[in-house]
């Protein structure tokens, strides 16, 4: 059913991959200008496929265990993306030639979050229903 709460979870782990990369510069270079996800082709694709992740994750509701691999799988791309921000930011200087960090570096946190939460719903909807089956 599309009317559950982890469907709401998954659409704003969606929109924070898929819209707000666009909105939030990543860093800002030496020279001053902004660096934003899409001209960094690895992290774009990587936060296209969290996104896309997300998407698909929404449209898996009558297989609620597939729905938490998924969910899974994108914390762990989130986590991974994160740790690429993480390795950047504490290069050396000279290497990477990030003078400001922005906000744009934090949105995988934000989706971890979403999508965390989303998962403890889905395992509360999974285990509601083997609680149901019981019953029978």
């Amino acid at each position: 059913m599309l009317q559950r709460i982890q469907t709401v979870y998954l659409l704003i782990a969606a929109i924070v991959s898929l819209g707000l990369i666009f909105v939030f510069a990543l860093w800002q270079s030496e020279e001053g200008s902004a660096v934003y996800a899409q001209d960094q082709l690895t992290i774009f694709i990587m936060f296209i496929a969290s996104g896309l992740l997300s998407l698909i994750s929404i449209f898996m509701f009558k297989n609620r265990k597939l729905q938490f691999v998924l969910g899974r799988i994108n914390i762990i791309l989130n986590f991974f993306l994160l740790g690429v921000f993480v390795y950047w930011s504490l290069s050396l200087p000279g290497e990477m030639n990030i003078s400001e960090k922005g906000i744009g570096m934090f949105l995988p946190i934000i989706s971890i979050v979403f999508l965390v939460l989303a998962n403890k719903a889905i395992k509360k909807d999974e285990d509601l229903v083997k609680s149901v089956d019981r019953l029978r």
